[in-house]
């Protein structure tokens, strides 16, 4: 009879095993930056330019208009496709980093910001999970998406003049070629960019 107490004790003891390995499998994928509210979740593409770096004057928003946040890292992250981002950002606030700060990811494709071409080379690309024209950004989203810019915004001296969505450095460019066939695509509506700017300069 006393053993039935002791072989109890052995399956909880090894129930808390199995969920303290899961943990810590599920932890190194994972991590909270030091004061961080959102976990990042490292991704990396292999999509980006090879021995290049990205001067980092400015940051382009986009989102991604796939069902699905691994929908979207798939494409992301697939070399056939010739796209990428330096972060996606899920409904939750999750951020998936797929490339450093420092590296040029093929996220703007033609564009110009302040009238110099090839953005992909001096910008960083976010990409907010979702299809802000079906439905708005998330707080998480946008909160989120603050908490990863604010440190980036202050170690590059980014002016907020320079944090733009896809369809402004599209635009830009069609007016400086008029002549080309630029390939118009759905992307984060002015009214969801006023919103988030609006937060993002109430948080500096």
């Amino acid at each position: 009879m006393s053993s039935i107490p002791t072989i109890r004790s052995l399956r909880v003891f090894l129930c808390l095993l199995a969920t303290i390995v899961v943990v810590v499998a599920v932890a190194r994928h994972l991590s909270f930056p030091a004061g961080n509210k959102y976990r990042e979740v490292s991704y990396p593409t292999p999509n980006i330019e090879p021995d290049t770096l990205n001067e980092v004057l400015g940051v382009v928003l986009h989102h991604t208009a796939e069902a699905t946040a691994a929908r979207s890292l798939e494409i992301l992250s697939n070399p056939e496709r010739k796209a990428s981002s330096h972060v996606v950002i899920d409904y939750d606030g999750t951020r998936y980093i797929m490339a450093e700060p420092d590296s040029v990811t093929w996220h703007a494709g033609k564009s110009v910001l302040n009238g110099r071409e090839a953005c992909n080379f001096f910008t960083i690309g976010i990409e907010f999970q979702g299809n802000t024209v079906e439905r708005p950004l998330t707080k998480d989203q946008v909160d989120s998406a603050i908490e990863y810019l604010k440190p980036i915004i202050q170690k590059y001296n980014i002016p907020l003049e320079n944090i733009v969505t896809h369809e402004m450095v599209r635009k830009a460019y069609k007016r400086l070629h008029p002549e080309e066939r630029v390939y118009n695509k759905c992307d984060i509506t002015p009214t969801e960019y006023r919103s988030f700017m609006k937060a993002l300069r109430a948080a500096l």
